[in-house]
């Protein structure tokens, strides 16, 4: 395995979850080893990784073999909330995502990571064929703002094939593994296009 310095390695946070660049990741966080993580990150301004699980529970202490995927997002804090002692209630904003190359856990539990960038989404158009499944989007934020939820972070941008795709990625029934094999797509037009299919084969978009 091979040796890692904490000044080059990337904290990651492990989830049964997936997260995807622009996306909005609330967490609550009580456990020591994550305690001490946010606290860093505030401190020095810097973000974690988020990856998905494959096997295992991010709790520790849970029973079980833990495995992650090989891509990730980081996560940068928005904000942390401090309700009750010991409890953090967190806001992060998915970025870029993030190949592992190798990983080790900590003595306290904490899973650290040399990582190499992968590369963001073009930002293309979606094309006029697809722009009811934009226009759905559209419409299914506003129905659930004005159930006064907001899972999207502001600024909107329907002119962007890929945040088109993510945001729908995000709140789409798909199993686990099918939403991290989406995020994992390249090209943001076909990752459109895969969401589109679901959407038209489900009665969602005509």
């Amino acid at each position: 395995m091979t040796k890692h310095s904490a000044e080059s390695s990337l904290p990651l946070f492990p989830l049964q979850a997936v997260l995807f660049p622009g996306g909005l990741l609330s967490l609550k966080v009580f456990e020591a080893r994550y305690l001490d993580l946010m606290a860093s990150c505030l401190r020095e301004q810097r973000p974690f990784g988020v990856v998905a699980l494959r096997t295992g529970s991010e709790v520790r202490g849970s029973k079980g073999h833990v495995e992650f995927e090989s891509t990730g997002v980081l996560a940068e804090l928005l904000d942390v909330d401090s309700e009750q002692p010991g409890i953090l209630h967190v806001r992060c904003r998915g970025t870029a995502r993030f190949a592992l190359e190798s990983s080790l856990q900590r003595d306290d539990g904490l899973w650290l990571a040399q990582i190499a960038a992968v590369a963001g989404d073009v930002v293309v158009p979606p094309p006029a064929a697809l722009r009811d499944t934009v226009q759905a989007l559209a419409n299914a934020i506003a129905a659930l703002e004005a159930q006064g939820a907001s899972p999207f972070l502001r600024p909107y941008d329907f002119d962007n094939a890929g945040w088109v795709a993510n945001r729908w990625c995000e709140i789409l029934p798909i199993p686990l593994g099918a939403k991290q094999k989406l995020m994992e797509l390249v090209d943001p037009m076909a990752r459109l296009k895969v969401v589109d299919q679901f959407l038209r084969s489900n009665g969602v978009v005509n």
